[in-house]
């Protein structure tokens, strides 16, 4: 009799929490990340690189400094998530420059969080991301 009871217990303690769980689950609407992408490649390229050499350009002492590394790592997720798997962008010389630069810089500041950008790699950057820019807009 405990058994059959036990038993029983058991099963309308599984049904409602999955009942109550899949109800959680359906109650709440998806919302997409928000990007600021828009979609035209050309016009995202160019201004990724104006962006992202307004932040190589900021000073190693600068009071803002994390809201810039913060907002150069958001732009650089936002577009290689954009244009990463699009068969007609992610095969250009534009987009391979680009992603050369952008994971030089991404790796940078995930890996040395506290440490500026160092002068080698500033110079790097400024050059890999003016020639993405000059090669999209000869590409457009």
């Amino acid at each position: 009799m405990f058994k059959s009871l036990s038993k029983i217990f058991h099963r309308v303690f599984i049904f409602t929490l999955s009942f109550v769980t899949s109800i959680t689950l359906l109650g709440y609407p998806a919302f997409a990340a928000k990007s600021n992408m828009t979609g035209d490649y050309t016009k995202d390229t160019v201004s990724v690189v104006k962006t992202l050499k307004g932040v190589i350009d900021t000073p190693k002492d600068a009071p803002n400094k994390e809201e810039v590394r913060e907002e150069a790592l958001s732009v650089i997720t936002d577009y290689i998530s954009r244009y990463r798997n699009r068969g007609m962008v992610n095969t250009t010389q534009s987009f391979t420059t680009m992603q050369t630069a952008l994971n030089a810089m991404a790796g940078h500041y995930k890996n040395f969080a506290t440490r500026p950008l160092p002068d080698n790699l500033k110079e790097r950057l400024n050059k890999e991301l003016s020639i993405a820019e000059k090669m999209v807009l000869r590409e457009s």
